[in-house]
């Protein structure tokens, strides 16, 4: 936002996850809770794709990044929030809100870019299992890893640059936990109509293109599956297609709810609710949803644990 008509300006107030102070202290024990659990599911699969030659494929590669990604978003966010929760002090400075903006805006377009790459990849693993590797060569996970780092972030470049350009006028409450477009833009003492039309045609790219694309994958896994002969086969894909797309739908619900409804409709105690399933919990669900079932995960996981025993009796 502009600063130039407050010449003491020095930052926003986050107006946090409540408004009701006797709810504090639950909030802030089970926030930080999830946040505990996240930061350590998702640090445990990077960490085993990294180290274990078992998971060096395209599946655990896309899933590493993603979980590097939920660990980049749920740090940018959390600290900040449960800082306030304890602190008088609730401001964050104009920098650091520029940058949680940027950060925040840049991985919610990479995992919906990564979402629909890794639906893409189990549609070949699925329906075309002996040209899997061939299509899905190290080349192309690189090649699709990297475009959806490059689109995501440079969304954010052109978003946060327009936020933050617009005039303030003096206001400084921000009625949310950490500084996200739709909230910034109620600053804003100017017409907004024609940025709000940009966030909407941009918000509609990353949410409802890559949805599309997630939801053909799996229209076609699901006819594979039905073909199999082993009924312990078919249930074992649909309990892992369905796993798999309550993630997709929490995510992508919860932010179609705030990017895609009109302005006129913010609920902003609503949209703290959805903000934290997006940056709270969805980190989390993810590393269970996809690992829980694994019996790749497990092993590498056992394996992993001999080996830190073994040198420490050793």
């Amino acid at each position: 936002m502009e600063r130039a008509n407050d010449s003491a300006f020095s930052g926003f107030i986050l107006l946090g996850v409540s408004n009701q102070p006797q709810l504090e202290t639950a909030l802030f024990v089970a926030i930080l809770i999830i946040y505990f659990l996240s930061c350590l599911g998702n640090s445990i699969i990077i960490l085993l794709s990294t180290m274990d030659p078992h998971l060096h494929t395209p599946m655990y590669f896309f899933l590493s990044n993603l979980s590097f990604m939920d660990l980049c978003l749920t740090t940018c966010t959390v600290p900040q929030t449960l800082a306030n929760f304890k602190g008088k002090d609730k401001t964050i400075t104009y920098g650091g809100c520029v940058t949680q903006l940027f950060i925040a805006l840049g991985l919610g377009g990479v995992e919906c870019v990564l979402l629909s790459v890794m639906a893409y990849d189990r549609y070949v693993a699925v329906c075309r299992p002996l040209h899997y590797m061939v299509i899905v060569h190290p080349q192309l996970c690189l090649q699709l890893v990297v475009t959806a780092w490059l689109t995501g972030f440079g969304n954010s470049v052109i978003q946060t640059a327009l936020t933050m350009t617009l005039p303030l006028c003096g206001k400084n409450q921000v009625d949310h936990f950490f500084c996200e477009v739709p909230v910034m833009l109620k600053l804003a003492c100017t017409n907004t109509s024609v940025y709000e039309t940009e966030v909407f045609a941009v918000s509609t790219f990353f949410l409802v293109v890559p949805l599309s694309l997630i939801l053909v994958s799996y229209s076609h896994i699901t006819r594979a599956v039905l073909k199999m002969k082993s009924a312990q086969g078919r249930q074992k894909a649909f309990g892992t297609c369905v796993s798999h797309l309550m993630v997709v739908i929490i995510f992508f619900g919860t932010l179609i709810s705030m990017y895609l409804q009109p302005p006129s409709s913010y609920s902003q105690d609503v949209n703290k609710s959805i903000a934290l399933f997006y940056t709270l919990v969805t980190p989390l669900l993810n590393p269970l949803i996809y690992t829980l079932r694994n019996k790749e995960v497990r092993g590498a996981l056992r394996r992993q644990m001999r080996r830190i025993l073994g040198l420490r009796q050793s």
